[in-house]
């Protein structure tokens, strides 16, 4: 990855982007700006980065494991077709959490808090979009049978390959573009969120491909909670329902993850 990828990703937003996602601006009192709070390293920390790791949970491809590993600076997802999760109509392989340090010591997004994600994802063109849900990361309640509060997707629409955000508690389309210009190279992801229930919440989601902004969407007035706190997830978590022959073996890499909250 470029250094000047990685310079754009820790760049702070100001008063004026923050507001114009529906985020705290500054007052004379207080300057609000994003402090980081989580840098780990793919060669350092490995998965010890995340608070849990889902790897082929219900052991359905031992020959197969590990499918989450750390390679060189990135963190690797392989999803294999034979692949099943504990819910045997689909596939998961996804890791949870922003964890510091290899004690419990992970970050808790927690409601009326302002939080920010940075990272690159390589998307080869054998992870396609499909007719049913391919997510490749998600805000979610902790727990077992929680629903999604946020999911960034791949999905076929009207034919087309697409890669999409949706507020999935009201199903919200926050912003889509073309998934086919993004394959096979790095995008760099801007996630923000306001953890608000009912009306009180926002979102921002930036995808930029060499530099430029391909998407930059926002949607305010939202719920972005459920209960007890919001956590972030990321990986491949497919359906097996896909009716376009879209599901092949695949990937997914992510790197330069960085985690900010507004203070």
């Amino acid at each position: 990855m470029s250094t000047s990828r990685r310079v754009l990703l820790g760049a702070a937003l100001g008063g004026a982007t923050a507001a114009a996602a529906g985020l705290p601006t500054a007052t004379a009192a207080h300057a609000a700006s994003w402090q980081q709070k989580w840098a780990p390293s793919a060669s350092a920390d490995g998965l010890g980065a995340f608070e849990t790791v889902e790897d082929d949970r219900a052991d359905s491809h031992s020959a197969g494991q590990p499918h989450i590993y750390a390679t060189g600076n990135n963190w690797r997802f392989d999803m294999h077709t034979v692949d099943r999760d504990t819910s045997t109509d689909r596939q998961r392989q996804e890791v949870t959490g922003l964890r510091n340090g290899s004690g419990g010591n992970y970050l808790k997004w927690t409601k009326g808090q302002t939080w920010r994600v940075t990272y690159s994802m390589y998307i080869p063109s054998s992870l396609k979009a499909t007719t049913t849900f391919t997510h490749i990361m998600q805000m979610k309640q902790p727990g077992s049978g929680t629903s999604p509060i946020v999911v960034q997707s791949l999905r076929r629409v009207n034919g087309r390959q697409t890669i999409e955000l949706k507020l999935a508690i009201d199903d919200i389309l926050v912003g889509r573009t073309d998934l086919d210009p993004l394959h096979d190279k790095w995008t760099d992801v801007d996630f923000q969120i306001k953890v608000g229930d009912g009306s009180a919440g926002s979102v921002r989601w930036i995808l930029k491909s060499a530099g430029s902004a391909v998407v930059d969407a926002s949607k305010t007035g939202v719920d972005t909670f459920l209960a007890d706190r919001v956590r972030p997830k990321w990986g491949i978590y497919r359906s097996l329902g896909d009716t376009s022959g879209s599901l092949q073996n695949t990937y997914l890499l992510l790197s330069n993850l960085r985690g900010y909250q507004l203070v």
